[in-house]
């Protein structure tokens, strides 16, 4: 994520309201907010679908392209879906400078096959499917890899015992998070009571998805 980031062509926003952000999406445009770097908050508008293209590959961090504004960096703050959490309907841009440090949610996933699954009854937990980390806006990861092939029944990994890519980068989830652990299928759990998730969770979308406001 550095000088090789996408570009997004925006239009600047000449209404705003949910009216004419719904007029906006009919037509096939993505409305979105840019802020930071104590500027004013600039509403703005893109072509949805090759920004969703973008999303979808996991990019964060753009070139914002508006005419009559020089070019500048944004990072994908937070994207909106609409209440069946399947289409966004807005998204959130903070600008950026290269050199800076920013605080992201960053995606994991989990690789390996673990060794407590193939014990009877057993189920892996993955209760947390995000880190917080802060780091340079050019070492930004698109995910974090989390080896589970070690791990046995009635254990756990931490957020804390995640490796980062680099040594720069600081943890912000307290440490003593639990991130994915094996346990026992209790009886309540065999007859349909208990909720936890058994597998290995598949990587997870940029931000977390909320409804419309």
């Amino acid at each position: 994520m550095h000088e090789d980031a996408p570009t997004l062509t925006a239009r600047q926003r000449e209404r705003l309201g949910s009216r004419y952000a719904k007029r906006l999406r009919d037509r096939g445009a993505l409305p979105a907010i840019v802020y930071g770097h104590g500027q004013e908050p600039l509403s703005i508008e893109f072509d949805a679908h090759e920004a969703n293209k973008h999303f979808a590959k996991g990019e964060r961090v753009f070139v914002l392209h508006l005419d009559g504004v020089k070019d500048e960096f944004v990072l994908l703050q937070d994207l909106q879906f609409d209440h069946l959490g399947t289409q966004i309907i807005h998204a959130d841009f903070r600008r950026v400078d290269l050199a800076e440090r920013v605080e992201v949610s960053v995606p994991l996933v989990f690789v390996g096959e673990a060794k407590g699954l193939k014990t009877a009854g057993a189920l892996l937990n993955h209760p947390v499917t995000h880190l917080e980390l802060e780091c340079a806006v050019t070492n930004l990861p698109d995910v974090l890899e989390v080896d589970i092939s070690g791990l046995d029944v009635h254990e756990h990994l931490t957020a804390g015992q995640i490796p980062l890519p680099k040594p720069t980068m600081k943890l912000r989830t307290p440490a003593d998070t639990v991130v994915v652990g094996i346990s026992i299928k209790s009886e309540s759990e065999a007859t349909g009571e208990g909720s936890t998730v058994e597998g290995v969770a598949a990587p997870v979308v940029i931000t977390e998805k909320k409804k419309e406001a």
